[in-house]
């Protein structure tokens, strides 16, 4: 399973929020490319990299930081947060995104989003399926909508979708462990799926258990910004 550290950002630095509430914003530090490359330095390969300015203002906003860190480092890194255009998408790739979430898109505009796969490829594009209480929100999780989480996925998996982002902002940044009882639910209906679970990550134990369940990936935030799970910790997984 691959360990995927997140970096969210706002006015160009890292912070994390408590279930996507803009008004629980924690800065952690002013300098994200410190925060990448301490993630390389124990031998991790990959990041999320969310824009929470963008998801606010529906269009790329923190694209210098992605730059900065894509040049400066060798993750490889996965971008979202207020992609809504082709514009939006030639920006991030030509920024050093390798990868490109799309949620709020998804739900809002898909017929630009299967355009989006069908031009880029599905490994290069990702299906964010974030949810509250298994109805998919959008825009930065400030709205939401009527669809239901497992046949959105389901839907997105017979366009061709390859990887998925289910976050359950319920257990976003409350560090009480995640949702295994929908993940399991996804990937028990959903084969073959490449899911990538996020929120509420808090242990190894977590990670061991996503792992066991057949998750693809895992995203861990909060934790590693307030020592639940050491950096040390991850060297195994590089």
């Amino acid at each position: 399973m691959r360990i995927i550290p997140a970096i969210d950002i706002i006015d160009g630095k890292c912070v994390r929020l408590t279930k996507g509430d803009y008004n629980t914003k924690t800065i952690y530090n002013e300098k994200p490319i410190e925060v990448a490359k301490s993630f390389e330095g124990v031998g991790l390969q990959y990041l999320h990299l969310v824009d929470l300015d963008g998801a606010k203002a529906k269009h790329i906003v923190n694209y210098k930081v992605l730059e900065k860190i894509a040049s400066k480092t060798n993750l490889k890194i996965d971008f979202g947060g207020g992609l809504k255009s082709e514009e939006d998408l030639h920006i991030a790739f030509n920024s050093g995104a390798k990868q490109v979430t799309g949620g709020s898109i998804a739900v809002k505009n898909p017929e630009v989003f299967d355009n989006w796969v069908s031009k880029y490829g599905n490994s290069k594009i990702i299906l964010g399926a974030d949810c509250y209480n298994n109805n998919i929100v959008v825009s930065g999780w400030q709205e939401h909508s009527d669809n239901k989480v497992i046949p959105f996925i389901k839907s997105y998996l017979k366009k061709g979708i390859k990887y998925v982002i289910c976050t359950d902002i319920s257990k976003d940044g409350m560090l009480e462990g995640p949702s295994f009882d929908l993940y399991n639910q996804i990937l028990s209906e959903n084969e073959p799926i490449n899911l990538i679970a996020s929120g509420g990550i808090t242990s190894i134990d977590d990670l061991n258990r996503l792992e066991d369940l057949g998750c693809e990936g895992a995203i861990i935030g909060k934790a590693l910004y307030e020592g639940h799970i050491r950096l040390r910790d991850l060297e195994t997984y590089s």
